[in-house]
């Protein structure tokens, strides 16, 4: 292990650190999770370097632009911002699912494109590293990072069913996650 590379929190956005909204269009239609901002603080408090990893789909099915899309994220931060914290990294995959026998992008979870930005930029140590998310893709992405995969009971909990990825740890919300993380490390 690599003392100089830091341990970082890789977080889903919808379901976890937001309220789940099918395919959200609009930033009024972003609502923080309760207890989420102040989970993101303690995280940071605790030498952790957030950073938030989102699949948008939405920007390729033209639900949204990424225009939109940047104004979603900027309302984002200045609602962190009045909680007093904020994300150290932002990384979003605006492409499709891959299609059966068809060739995606390396960015879309459970591919590690984002991951590998931000362990470049950031300088991460991923096996000391934590993935909190919602779904099965967000535990497979967790699993193929070597992170360890911390499923969440808001959102989609795990119900997706898309891959048989099991997290190492299920908490009730990034609040109790961000609990068992930081006694972790």
């Amino acid at each position: 292990m690599d003392k100089g590379k830091k341990a970082a929190i890789f977080l889903d956005r919808d379901g976890v650190v937001i309220e789940e909204v099918d395919y959200l269009t609009r930033p009024d239609q972003l609502k923080l999770i309760p207890g989420s901002a102040r989970a993101i603080a303690r995280l940071r408090r605790a030498g952790l370097k957030v950073v938030l990893v989102t699949n948008q789909s939405g920007v390729a099915r033209g639900y949204l632009t990424l225009q939109t899309l940047r104004a979603v994220h900027r309302l984002l931060s200045r609602q962190l911002k009045a909680q007093g914290t904020k994300l150290d990294g932002l990384y979003f995959c605006p492409h499709l699912p891959v299609q059966a026998g068809g060739k995606g992008c390396s960015c879309r979870k459970p591919g590690l494109g984002m991951i590998k930005k931000a362990q470049k930029h950031f300088h991460l140590d991923l096996s000391r590293s934590y993935f909190v998310g919602d779904t099965t893709t967000d535990t497979l992405t967790a699993q193929r990072a070597g992170c360890t995969a911390v499923l969440v009971r808001t959102g989609k909990a795990g119900r997706d069913r898309v891959y048989s990825a099991k997290p190492h740890k299920i908490c009730k919300d990034l609040a109790a996650a961000a609990d068992w993380i930081i006694k972790q490390d």
